[in-house]
């Protein structure tokens, strides 16, 4: 038995040999031939420009803004926006899935090609796994170039590539935007999949952007360029190599049954009934007006030599675009937690804080200011997931640390309920499906402040991952998110209190005003807790 021990330990030393072997053998191409450009002129002329032109004349230094909170609307946006581009198309996206919503999409994109708009697609690595032959037909077409962030080499077995290489590939590009003619632009949290977009029976992302003209494009184009341009950027043809391809340039993968029902049914109705690349064309959009602040990473984050990772702002790890209407505040220079990086770029809670985050691991200094603040007398409320909910649960196990702290220094925590979220926009209902999980990462100060973007609350988004985002000057929208979720937080969250026995408990309010009270977390099994609790006291924080 001894002997066959010893040969079984030998046998793993030797194959792990081997796999670090090939690991080692894999190999990024130089850049050197990489071709450097950047995004059209502002005043490039086209249909957006001389629709936009009159309305950002009449509003000098402001930006405007349409919020896109209906995952429906966010999808017909995209396609009305990619359809009226007529020069330039610059996406970036951490997902984009070869699903209905994403073959609708890259149909649009290949249309907007063959019509002579020049498209640039930069996508992080971590999720084209079985897409190489589809980006690879795409990439074939003459004004299509796509980009890969931070690449495995190893297009078969990507995990060889954490044998050698970790420290890079532990960092993606998490940002998402998508900007036409230079003119108008969506970011927020969405990536390209179903879930993100309403479409589909099974879990849907509760999720929010905004679609944006004014100075803050040009903004969106100039980070776009960072990163277009940056080291851990790679044209697709020096990482995938091809010879054999069964598809074509008529792109038959995009028509699958599902496909063809979305066009010809459901998503067809709902372009032509809500017309939104007609007003997006003619200037009738309603657009909120005002001071847009772009907050990003620079590029060089996902870089794995810390000394090559030199930030824009050297107070802060996020780069704040220049030519901004105002200055942000900087006041907390340790900024490796999620939020002190957004407290650097807005102006400190007095009164009110809203936190909308699906991934909440607030790590010891987060739960310090966020006690700070409420010894200072402010009021801080926080949605995230429930286990039921979440997507991640390793993350969920991060956040159950946190609390019993939290909850004893008063501020309320609130956990988004797996199933009953309703659309509702004139009750201000927060928007999501029968089985949502949230996915919108938003914040609010004092009802004057807000946040949309990227970032979630956690060491992974601060310290590994690139983010961006803009942090919006407007009361008007701020009260209204404020509005909108406290007005459904009883009904589509639990509400969890410390009890007598100083226990946590979830509190449940139907649509009747009727309270249940739980003492386990609600709609989980016992298994899913104990993985959870086992996996809380692990030294994972900060990969979460």
């Amino acid at each position: 038995m001894k002997n066959k021990s010893n040969f079984g330990c030998i046998a793993q030393l030797f194959a792990i040999g081997i796999l670090s072997l090939l690991a080692a053998c894999q190999t990024l191409p130089s850049l050197d031939n990489r071709t450097v450009d950047v995004h059209f002129a502002a005043n490039n002329p086209s249909t957006l420009s001389y629709a936009n032109a009159p309305l950002i004349a009449q509003h000098p230094n402001l930006s405007g803004i349409y919020p896109l909170d209906d995952g429906r609307e966010a999808l017909v946006a995209r396609r009305a926006l990619i359809r009226a581009a007529e020069h330039s198309l610059d996406l970036q996206y951490y997902i984009w899935h070869n699903d209905t919503s994403g073959q609708l999409l890259f149909h649009e994109l290949v249309n907007a090609a063959r019509r002579g708009v020049r498209v640039r697609l930069l996508l992080d690595d971590n999720n084209t796994k079985g897409m190489d032959p589809v980006l690879h037909v795409l990439n074939k077409e003459p004004n299509i170039e796509i980009r890969i962030f931070n690449p495995f080499a190893d297009r078969h077995v990507r995990f060889l590539g954490y044998l050698t290489d970790f420290a890079r590939l532990n960092r993606r590009m998490h940002n998402k935007s998508i900007t036409a003619d230079n003119q108008v632009t969506i970011l927020g949290g969405r990536n390209i999949g179903d879930e993100y977009f309403d479409i589909g029976k099974g879990m849907l992302f509760v999720d929010l952007d905004v679609m944006a003209i004014g100075p803050i494009v040009n903004q969106v184009s100039d980070n776009f360029d960072l990163y277009w341009n940056s080291p851990s950027s790679y044209p697709l043809g020096s990482i995938i190599h091809r010879k054999r391809n069964k598809l074509h340039a008529d792109m038959p993968v995009f028509k699958r049954k599902t496909y063809n029902y979305l066009r010809a049914e459901s998503y067809d109705q709902a372009y032509v009934k809500d017309n939104f690349e007609s007003r997006l064309t003619n200037g009738t959009l309603d657009y909120q007006w005002v001071h847009l602040t772009l907050v990003s990473d620079d590029p060089a984050k996902a870089l794995p030599n810390p000394k090559n990772r030199k930030q824009k702002n050297p107070d802060t790890n996020l780069m704040l675009a220049a030519n901004t209407p105002q200055k942000p505040i900087i006041k907390y220079k340790n900024t490796s937690l999620t939020l002190n990086q957004l407290a650097a770029s807005v102006v400190e809670p007095k009164k009110d804080l809203l936190v909308i985050t699906p991934y909440f691991v607030p790590t010891k200094t987060g739960l310090d200011y966020l006690i700070k603040l409420r010894r200072e007398g402010v009021n801080i409320k926080i949605l995230t997931n429930s286990l039921s909910a979440t997507d991640v649960p390793i993350v969920h196990s991060g956040y159950i640390n946190y609390r019993v702290p939290l909850l004893q220094n008063g501020v309320e925590l609130y956990e988004l309920k797996k199933q009953g979220v309703v659309k509702n926009k004139k009750e201000h209902s927060f928007s999501g499906g029968s089985q949502s999980s949230l996915h919108a990462k938003t914040f609010t100060i004092d009802g004057n402040q807000l946040y949309i973007g990227s970032l979630n609350f956690d060491p992974r988004s601060s310290r590994l991952n690139t983010e961006m985002g803009v942090v919006i000057q407007s009361t008007e929208m701020a009260q209204y998110m404020d509005k909108a979720i406290n007005d459904a937080l009883p009904y589509v969250s639990y509400q969890v209190k410390i009890a007598e026995d100083g226990k946590l408990e979830w509190i449940k309010t139907d649509e009747n005003n009727q309270t249940k009270v739980y003492r386990k977390e609600p709609d989980t099994t016992r298994w899913q807790r104990i993985w959870v609790k086992i996996l809380s006291k692990l030294p994972i924080e900060g990969m979460l």
